[in-house]
């Protein structure tokens, strides 16, 4: 898949007739899904090019840095993701405060136009594109017509009684709704990073954690949660705690410890891909080792119990 930055990059020749998809697509949830499989049935159908275009960083960060969200993804989950999805490349802008202040038709004529000659540009229903957001679908529908694309739009994506979107997602993650924000999303939520060495105490307890250091935004709030670990390839089951550690410190700092089931190999300076499948409880302090290692048995229970009915 390639993956060409604006204005750095010029566009690929390769690149025939590029069918777009033009939004975040933070978290790649179902909405976002419906809009990639579109342009790439549109794309195929018309031996053309199923492009995304997104920006970087999120435009929000730029223009209301105060209000900004904490990002479901990092810019290479997002990549990697849209490349799973069988996209043919990514154009990424590099959103900065001068470009913040470009007109709609300034953007559609720099950005869609001159420099990737769309052929169809896909959005969903309520983005907002241009100097404060005054782009709507119909001036993207409007420009089309002057500048020779077609524009079209994805109505709202509903799971249950739901409408999907990346800001439910991170509301029900906020509050610990791991399985309810999977739903939405259409995948497990997921933070990444590297294996760190930490205090040793899991292991001392009879349950070796692996010490995660993400650089995702959002991590889950504290608590111990049933999670799968991809770790070299292979995919484990795993308990996960989130948290400060009180049985042991006063005053600990948050940390990100997983006992991946089943693993005996030592782990530090791997990359981990964590996914979030239910939450089990609450962290608390005991009143002693013994007590927590107790607690840990049954967590670790509970979540065999869970893996067992589940595909992990």
């Amino acid at each position: 898949m390639d993956v060409v930055y604006f204005p750095d990059d010029p566009r690929p020749p390769r690149w025939m007739s590029p069918v777009l998809a033009l939004g975040n697509f933070d978290g790649l949830h179902r909405g976002h899904q419906k809009v990639v499989e579109r342009i790439r049935r549109s794309a195929a159908d018309r031996g053309a090019t199923a492009l995304v275009l997104t920006f970087d960083p999120h435009p929000p960060r730029v223009v209301r840095p105060d209000k900004a969200p904490a990002l479901l993804m990092t810019m290479p989950q997002k990549l990697a993701a849209l490349e799973r999805a069988g996209l043919h490349g990514v154009a990424v802008v590099r959103f900065t405060e001068a470009f913040s202040r470009l007109s709609p038709e300034q953007f559609v004529r720099q950005v869609l136009v001159d420099w990737l000659r769309v052929s169809e540009v896909w959005v969903g229903a309520d983005f907002l594109f241009g100097y404060e957001r005054a782009g709507t679908f119909s001036v993207l529908r409007a420009l089309g017509g002057q500048y020779g694309f077609k524009a079209e739009k994805i109505d709202p994506v509903r799971y249950k009684e739901f409408v999907v979107s990346s800001t439910r997602i991170r509301r029900l993650l906020s509050e610990g709704r791991v399985d309810e924000a999977g739903a939405l999303l259409g995948h497990h939520y997921t933070i990444d990073g590297v294996v760190t060495g930490g205090a040793g105490r899991g292991r001392t307890l009879g349950f070796p954690t692996a010490n995660l250091s993400t650089d995702n935004e959002l991590v889950p709030p504290t608590g111990v949660y049933a999670t799968t670990a991809d770790l070299q390839g292979t995919r484990w089951p795993a308990v996960t705690n989130i948290g400060v550690r009180p049985t042991f410190e006063s005053a600990g700092v948050l940390a990100i410890e997983t006992h991946v089931l089943g693993l005996t190999a030592d782990v530090y300076g791997e990359r981990l891909s964590l996914s979030f499948i239910q939450r089990l409880r609450d962290e608390r302090r005991f009143p002693d080792a013994d007590a927590l290692r107790e607690q840990i048995a049954a967590d670790v229970r509970r979540a065999g119990r869970l893996f067992h009915n589940i595909s992990v």
